[in-house]
């Protein structure tokens, strides 16, 4: 039997992507009859935690990313043959994971989380030059998005909706699984109400955000993080995003996308998704330029809206799991 170690943390400040797409890695594992443990934090994910556990998934105590020694130390201890890494304060671990008898796969975004592994990943949307460094197989694209089991089924959802005309857009707002956004997310309300169009937003969100009064037509309802995101944005008409692992999971589903540039790591994919015409941009969180104007044509269009879903349902097929683990040489 094959041995998976699945290394990742999620935090109130990382927010919850990099577990996330363990999550997935482990849904994938498990369907092939691995055993598959995780190293790592779950603070503010205790959804996938929950689903971890469901899949009887082993949990050990995360290694310090700062001891080069301890991810092999614990891939001796476990008798590991493949460890997945998603993380930006890892360094150069292959030799010594190779050494304690595993192959090594690395997630990266662009420079982020780089480094070199017996099968590289880099999901993002566009392609971008990367050094040699050794590493042995390097995938690109979103054809290689690690992608939940819960995602693919919502995307079946979508597939069934239909649309009722007359009432007002649903809209989703999520800003990622990060407790440090509040402010980002009233700058982004308000400029919801400012299009004076009616709509339903429902506002997935930590850190209780200001709600601004809502204009005629209009309603804010703010809840925390739970499972039903993917749910949620199966229904919505409009999807308010960052540019990170929820951006990914709402193609596959097929939901037209406004972006919110949140961080700089999510730089490149933002630009590559409104260059590619599955998006449309928003701007910087802290300013949101012409967003107000962005949401008016949004909202007000649904023929924009069936066009934009279309095109985000194409690059993202949910298969990204299976590609990598089918990627990993044979030990």
């Amino acid at each position: 039997m094959t041995r998976l170690l699945l290394r990742a943390d999620a935090s109130p400040t990382i927010g919850v992507g990099h577990v996330a797409r363990m999550v997935a890695f482990a849904e994938q594992a498990r369907g092939l009859g691995w055993s598959v443990a995780f190293s790592g934090t779950l603070t503010g994910a205790d959804w996938f935690a929950e689903r971890l556990a469901e899949l009887d998934v082993t949990v050990v105590d995360p290694t310090d990313p700062n001891d080069d020694e301890g991810l092999p130390r614990l891939v001796r201890k476990l008798g590991s043959d493949v460890v997945v890494v998603d993380h930006y304060g890892i360094g150069e671990v292959r030799p010594a994971v190779n050494a304690a008898g595993a192959a090594l796969v690395s997630l990266e975004g662009g420079a982020f989380g780089r480094r070199a592994a017996d099968v590289v990943v880099d999901s993002g949307f566009h392609s971008r030059p990367r050094p040699d460094d050794g590493s042995g197989v390097v995938l690109r694209g979103p054809r290689y998005a690690p992608i939940r089991e819960q995602v693919l089924r919502a995307r079946r959802l979508r597939a069934e909706r239909v649309a009722e005309p007359g009432r007002p857009p649903e809209v989703v707002v999520v800003l990622g699984g990060g407790a440090v956004w509040r402010e980002e997310v009233t700058r982004v309300l308000s400029r919801l109400r400012d299009t004076g169009l009616p709509f339903n937003a429902d506002v997935v969100a930590h850190g209780d955000p200001d709600v601004p009064r809502a204009g005629t037509g209009q309603r804010f309802t703010v809840s925390r993080p739970d499972t039903r995101l993917p749910e949620r944005l199966a229904a919505a008409d409009l999807v308010v995003s960052a540019a990170g692992v929820t951006l990914l999971e709402a193609c596959c589903i097929g939901v037209p996308i406004a972006l919110v540039l949140l961080v700089d790591n999510q730089e490149a994919g933002y630009r590559a998704a409104v260059e590619q015409g599955f998006a449309v941009g928003l701007g910087r969180a802290d300013t949101l330029h012409g967003a107000t104007e962005a949401l008016v044509r949004l909202l007000g269009d649904p023929a924009e809206r069936r066009r934009l879903a279309s095109v985000a349902a194409d690059v993202v097929d949910g298969r990204g799991a299976k590609r990598v683990l089918e990627a990993v040489p044979a030990g």
